[in-house]
């Protein structure tokens, strides 16, 4: 890696860190006191084999019993000390720690919330799962070990030299063969581990992407009998993610064997040479309570090495976790209000004023092409045309959940840019293609349009979208619970509860993108008549299949391969547009033939 790789992962790496440690917030307090609290109990853990050793001496000197009691009363306070600040450090790390990753959730959860349309389709859904869960997790045990044990082992490591070179400073050269040797192991052990636990993640996505799909899909999946399919979908998800984590862990492996090998050659090392030295000089460069304290410092040496070498590990895994989360944090959205947005929409007019719109910057076909376009408010408009055609593409950058690549998109005589994005859209009620209800009473499903709603008033809205007497039908009608996305009630239902939901908001513009596809003709009729009698001002765009709920409309629009094909009412389009002219005697042709 040359100088400007080096410096632009490092950039990227403090970047990163830099946005992460805005979510550690009111846990501010807690990271600061665990290290400080940590460092105090190292020192303390570093003075008692001094201690004990000058203990010992007292002992071989046949020091009176006060000596003794004096030492030991030392030794406990030292030992009450220690655990004190061992039981402290842990109470502020787990604080701080678990603290960090609620706040990181909380920012991740509110950053998606605040994408536009185009921000959500640069990640898949089990991506952004996996970064809310696996990858959390792990930046908060990451996080833990640093104000802890990463902090911890450095200090032992440095005060455990120091005292073990205030005993015997010659002895203390057993230390200096050994510990190269341990800490190049640990560096090869740890970079070929690292690259491994990039790719890991990534097969996570895979993994939660097979089974979001197969629960969300159960039905389609037993529909077609694909159970085993899916079942060996799975297993190769996970059988990857096995492989990669096995892999990984056979490295980290040899972690042990190696610490093991540097601490019997450290042992052997300093009772060899120890003992010889303690003979040679009778004592008086080392004794026995000077050798037994080396012994203990030897050990804790490696152990923080190797806990050092764990942490890095630890790091190294949770690196990529990081960087994960911090795309998302760092991901502006593309849709952002004005400095001075308009918080008022004059009416529910709208001007598509040259038009053109593509998914992506570069890509080659545009979904909409120069489209002009004018709806007065209040007006009844049908969208029709086939699939890819852009109807859904259309009305979305009605509510600005898309913005346009060319020209301007005006509601109410206003550039919808212009606008505050809150209030363009509670003025702009938009049933999609993919109805949702949330898991709750049908009550709390309908007051999503209007938190304040009375039962009145829901009431009346349901008897327009006509779902008040399937409402009634259910045992406990308007606090009937819907299951997790709406299973337990029918499409067509779901299709008039959403329609519900949607008039309570009161909107200037209504727009229903095949909102009644699931519902029979004459329901679908009935909702239209509602709509003309009860919502007169309301503009009301309806986008359709079935040409039978637009051909009433006061201006149909015909689109194909995302420009304007024709433009007017039924009996105009019938002699003007072929395509319309085909759908309509497709459509009724099957209508006959079923009849017949």
């Amino acid at each position: 890696m040359d100088y400007n790789m080096k410096d632009m992962y490092n950039e990227r790496s403090f970047l990163m860190i830099k946005t992460l440690m805005k979510s550690i917030r009111e846990y501010k307090l807690c990271s600061v006191l665990a290290p400080l609290i940590i460092a105090g109990e190292v020192v303390v853990e570093c003075i008692i084999p001094f201690v004990t050793a000058g203990l010992v001496r007292k002992i071989e000197e046949n020091s009176g019993m006060d000596e003794i009691i004096k030492y030991g009363m030392i030794l406990l306070g030292l030992a009450v000390l220690s655990l004190t600040c061992g039981a402290l450090a842990g109470y502020f790390a787990a604080t701080a720690g678990c603290g960090f990753a609620k706040n990181l959730r909380h920012d991740i959860y509110y950053a998606i919330q605040g994408y536009s349309f185009s921000n959500v389709d640069k990640f898949s859904t089990a991506g952004l799962v996996t970064r809310l869960t696996t990858d959390v997790s792990n930046v908060q045990m990451a996080y833990m070990m640093i104000i802890r044990t990463a902090v911890r082992c450095p200090l032992m490591l440095v005060f455990a030299l120091i005292m073990a070179i205030g005993v015997s400073p010659k002895m203390s050269l057993a230390f200096a063969v050994i510990i190269p040797v341990l800490a190049i192991g640990l560096f090869f052990i740890i970079k070929n581990a690292h690259p491994i636990f990039k790719t890991v993640f990534k097969k996570y996505d895979a993994l939660n992407n097979s089974v979001q799909e197969n629960v969300s899909g159960m039905r389609v999946v037993k529909a077609y009998v694909r159970e085993n399919y899916e079942r060996e979908k799975f297993s190769r998800a996970s059988e990857d993610v096995k492989d990669g984590f096995t892999k990984a862990e056979k490295i980290l492996a040899l972690n042990n064997p190696l610490m093991q090998f540097c601490f019997n050659a450290l042992m052997l090392m300093v009772c060899f040479f120890g003992s010889r030295l303690i003979i040679s000089t009778s004592g008086a460069d080392l004794d026995i309570p000077g050798f037994s304290a080396l012994l203990t410092y030897g050990a804790q040496i490696l152990m923080s090495l190797m806990m050092v070498s764990m942490i890095i590990v630890m790091l190294s895994m949770s690196m990529e976790s990081a960087n994960r989360i911090a795309e998302v944090l760092k991901e502006k959205s593309e849709i952002v209000n004005p400095e001075c947005p308009i918080t008022d929409v004059p009416d529910g007019s709208i001007l598509f004023d040259k038009v053109s719109f593509s998914y992506k910057a570069n890509a080659e076909k545009k979904a909409l092409k120069d489209i002009n376009l004018f709806i007065a408010s209040g007006e009844t408009v049908g969208i029709i045309g086939g699939t890819g055609s852009g109807k859904t593409t259309l009305i979305q950058l009605i509510s600005r959940l898309y913005d346009v690549s060319e020209g301007a998109v005006k509601v109410g005589g206003i550039d919808v840019r212009d606008y505050d994005i809150e209030t363009l859209r509670d003025q702009v009620s938009v049933v999609l293609q993919k109805n949702l209800l949330f898991t709750g009473t049908i009550k709390e499903n309908l007051r999503w349009g209007d938190p304040d709603a009375t039962d009145e008033e829901m009431e009346r809205i349901c008897k327009l979208a006509q779902a008040d007497e399937f409402i009634k039908s259910f045992p406990e009608g308007y606090d009937t619970h819907i299951t997790q996305g709406g299973t337990n009630v029918s499409g067509g239902q779901k299709q008039r509860l959403c329609i519900a939901r949607a008039l309570l908001k009161k909107p200037k513009i209504l727009i229903l993108d095949d909102s009644t596809s699931a519902v029979d003709t004459k329901t679908d009729a009935l909702i239209r008549k509602a709509f003309a009698e009860e919502i007169p001002n309301t503009t009301k765009i309806i986008i359709a299949q079935r040409v039978s709920s637009v051909e009433h409309a006061d201006k149909i629009i015909v689109l194909d391969g995302g420009s304007i094909e024709s433009m007017g009412k039924h009996e105009e389009l019938m002699t003007e547009s072929p395509i319309y002219r085909e759908i309509y005697e497709s459509q009724n042709k099957g209508a006959q033939e079923d009849e017949e």
